[in-house]
């Protein structure tokens, strides 16, 4: 039994232990379980907080890395800058050459206290032109400066940026960093180190031009002081009379010397400092000399009887070059701002010499020998002009010059009187006003005003043969315009087309209108003026005036009118072109009438375009536009309701197209050919050559009949009249027979014959055919007729007669005693028989 208590007991306690370790070793493997879970779980973490760290690290390396690339890019950027667009020495050749001119003239001005007025206002336009360099370069330098300090301003962000200090921790990181850095440092060493020495040269440069600017600038005052104290002491007189010898203007010796060295200086400096102005001087005459030698060539090859054709173009058949050269050395001295004296009058006298050869066969002998003393006085009076300074000797030979210039122009003068027909037009008048200036200019010698006697001596002379010289150039430019149209050509050439005389005309008096201002131009240079015109007209049309709130310049105006005549003349050119191209087309079509019609419109447009382009041109404020167009329509309510409709009339003409240039209408008893459709009429031409014309609202609101609006096809009715009794049948056959197949009669719809009428005396037949082309309907008719009466004769068809012969029968036993009554009733007899004979058979008398 206590065995058996043991056994149970021991049994008891292992079941306890196994149960306690079982519990244990689960109490422990559980452990271990969570343990492991909490450290995978921290190590996760641990992970993910590592790679945001690292995430955060990278982007801010990259922010970094960035940076400095960026600012290698933007120096780069400068360099290209830098080495591209900062040239400056251009700048810096070219100004030395003008401190040294600048230096010249103030030399001359200080050392040359006697200079003429001619000169000081040549000292004057140089200064000017001067400033106007100065000014072109300031200006360019400014922007250079502009770009440099801004790449300056640039360049020191780099030096400033905090965020570039910052240091990576990853050691291969900040040694890539570090390496990008030193790179950029370096390239920002060079950029800044060039960008600072071109900003410095620029600097420079600037204090250099505003410094010979600030001594232009003086100068130019200094001398325009001069001038109005030169223009007060010219009126009073430099000095005492002709006769009273000025000690003061004794050494003609230095005043040659000045001005043989200012010449040339001004000269040399003029040929160096324009070499763009050169070469469109040369350009002109390669043109000019091409097209006359063009044109008179191919009247040679071209032309039947080219002799006949150089009969109106002597000038240019005889000395072709000497024409180009001619007219090149007239019109090159006015490419140039402002030349030196010395440059002008070398092309002057060179073209009074052209003139010289191309006219001393042209003109009478007379006028020739004149001529000649006016060239020797035109050498004398350009050499007395260069001086810089007065001196008794120039004055004197200005006195000589003057009274020969006057002695000559009287002797002239009455032989000029004597044939007035053999001489240039206007020679006489001309001729008055040159007396009369060289008259002023001695004068004004005479009594101590020298330099107003010089200006007016050297203008009398220079303009008389600017005169002549124009004359000529005009006529080599007509002359060459006339070989123009006489160069054969084909036969659709738009040249054979064109009216030459109305060209001509219209040319020429262009080229006079641009002569006359060239002449006027050239007065106010020799009258030494022209700035001071120059001056006041700018002012003028500059000045701002207002009326009623709205303001307004004389330019704009002036431009706002000179727009619209050029838009007028456009237009006109435009329709005179389609003209032409009318008179080339002789079969014109439905779609060549509405293109021709068309022109009206292109008209239209070019006047509307040309309205816009002058108040965009003249500065008209818009709304002030309004005003007017609001004040335009009131004006048509009240009294333009006939000029207002028939503008419209036009406009609904020229997009609807119901008439067509070329088309055959009648309107209103008229019946003619369309030639011109307008703006406000249209014009007509009748079959007798009368020009109707017509306003447009009447060809929109009045029954038009337009005979040629699809096709050119016209019916034509002819009445043929036979004598009473003829064959009906055959008349018919004869008259069908007549009109088949015949090229000139249209088979769709085809000709038809039918009996009209008929009465006891003549059977009348009408006769239909279509022609296709409306404009020979009388010669077709003509023709139709002369056949059919051929045709009816040789068939025998009688016509019928138009005489009838009255028989008066007097009773039986009536006496005729008195002679008288006899022949008085003879007379009467003869009478009714004439009288029954005027009227035709069928007809009530």
């Amino acid at each position: 039994m206590r065995r058996t208590i043991k056994l149970i007991s021991l049994l008891i306690v292992l079941i306890v232990i196994f149960s306690a370790f079982n519990g244990f070793a689960q109490s422990k493997a559980k452990k271990a379980v969570v343990t492991k879970r909490e450290s995978e779980r921290k190590a996760m973490h641990s992970r993910d907080s590592l790679l945001h760290t690292l995430n955060r690290s990278d982007t801010s390396i990259n922010s970094l890395l960035q940076r400095v690339e960026q600012y290698t890019t933007s120096f780069n950027q400068i360099s290209n800058n830098l080495a591209d667009g900062i040239d400056t020495a251009d700048v810096s050749q070219a100004l030395p050459p003008v401190i040294k001119k600048i230096d010249k003239i103030n030399s001359v001005f200080k050392t040359h206290k006697s200079s003429t007025l001619r000169y000081l206002f040549v000292l004057r336009d140089n200064l000017d032109h001067i400033q106007g360099v100065l000014d072109g370069w300031q200006s360019d330098l400014q922007d250079v400066n502009t770009k440099l300090v801004e790449n300056q301003t640039d360049l020191l962000k780099f030096t400033k940026d905090t965020v570039l200090k910052t240091v990576p921790s990853d050691s291969l990181v900040r040694r890539t960093f570090f390496a990008q850095l030193r790179n950029a440092r370096h390239i920002w060493h060079g950029i800044d180190s060039i960008n600072r020495s071109a900003l410095l040269k620029v600097n420079l440069l600037q204090d250099k031009i505003a410094i010979s600017y600030t001594k232009t600038l003086d100068a130019s005052d200094q001398i325009d002081s001069k001038i109005k104290g030169f223009a007060m002491k010219a009126m009073a007189g430099e000095s005492g009379y002709i006769w009273e010898y000025d000690r003061q203007y004794a050494d003609f010796g230095s005043a040659l010397n000045g001005t043989i060295k200012l010449n040339v200086f001004l000269f040399s400096n003029f040929l160096k400092s324009e070499t763009v102005t050169h070469l469109a001087g040369l350009v002109f005459l390669i043109l000019v000399f091409s097209w006359i030698i063009f044109s008179r060539t191919k009247v040679l090859k071209t032309n039947e009887n080219p002799e006949q054709v150089f009969t109106e173009a002597n000038y240019i058949s005889k000395k072709p070059i000497i024409s180009s050269l001619l007219v090149v050395t007239t019109i090159i001295p006015y490419f140039y701002v402002h030349p030196p004296t010395v440059f002008l009058e070398t092309f002057f006298l060179v073209s009074i010499i052209l003139s010289f050869i191309l006219i001393r066969k042209e003109i009478p002998k007379v006028l020739y020998n004149f001529l000649v003393s006016m060239f020797a006085i035109a050498v004398a009076y350009s050499i007395s002009n260069l001086f810089i300074e007065i001196s008794n000797i120039d004055r004197y030979f200005v006195l000589l010059l003057s009274i020969i210039s006057i002695g000559t122009g009287l002797v002239f003068y009455k032989k000029l009187k004597q044939a007035p027909d053999d001489h240039l037009p206007y020679t006489e008048l001309v001729l008055k006003i040159f007396i009369a200036m060289q008259t002023l200019s001695l004068l004004l010698n005479v009594t101590g005003r020298f330099s107003l006697a010089k200006i007016a001596g050297v203008t009398a002379v220079f303009n008389l043969w600017l005169l002549v010289i124009l004359y000529i150039i005009v006529n080599i430019i007509v002359q060459a315009l006339f070989l123009q149209f006489q160069i054969k050509r084909g036969p659709n050439h738009i040249i054979n087309w064109i009216d030459y005389n109305l060209v001509q005309k219209k040319f020429k008096n262009t080229l006079l209108v641009a002569a006359s201002l060239l002449w006027v131009f050239f007065l106010l240079q020799n009258l030494n003026i022209d700035d001071w015109v120059n001056d006041n007209i700018a002012d003028i049309l500059n000045e701002s005036r207002s009326i009623g709130g709205a303001s307004f310049t004389f330019g704009g105006f002036v431009i706002f009118i000179f727009v619209i005549w050029l838009s007028s003349i456009a237009s006109k050119v435009i329709s005179y072109l389609y003209d032409v191209s009318a008179q080339r087309v002789t079969d014109l079509s439905v779609s060549k009438k509405k293109n021709r019609t068309s022109a009206l419109i292109i008209r239209m447009g070019v006047f509307s375009v040309g309205f816009l382009l002058a108040v965009v041109a003249s500065n008209f404020p818009l709304d002030k536009l309004t005003i007017i167009i609001s004040a335009f329509g009131v004006g048509i309510g009240f009294g333009l309701q006939n000029i207002v409709n028939n503008l419209v009339s036009g406009l609904i003409l020229a997009f609807e197209k119901p008439i067509n240039i070329g088309d055959v209408i009648q309107i209103d008893g008229h019946m003619g050919t369309m030639k011109e459709i307008g703006i406000r009429s249209s014009r007509v031409v009748t079959g007798d050559g009368s020009e109707v014309i017509i306003p447009n609202g009447d060809l929109i609101s009045h029954q038009v009949v337009n005979w040629t609006l699809s096709n050119s096809n016209r019916q034509i009715e002819l009445r043929v009249i036979t004598a009473y009794g003829a064959d009906v049948n055959k008349v018919t056959d004869v008259l069908k027979n007549l009109l088949s197949n015949r090229d000139d009669i249209m088979t769709n719809p085809g000709p038809a014959v039918f009996v009209n009428d008929m009465n006891e005396n003549a059977v009348e037949f009408k006769v239909l055919f279509w022609e296709a082309d409306i404009s020979t309907t009388g010669t077709l008719k003509s023709k139709v007729l002369t056949e059919i009466y051929e045709a009816i004769g040789k068939e025998g068809v009688q016509l019928p007669s138009t005489q009838k012969d009255i028989y008066v029968h007097f009773p039986d036993g009536v006496p005729l005693t008195n002679p008288a009554e006899k022949t008085s009733g003879t007379k009467e007899k003869d009478s009714k028989t004439t009288d029954a004979k005027k009227n035709p058979p069928g007809r009530a008398q």
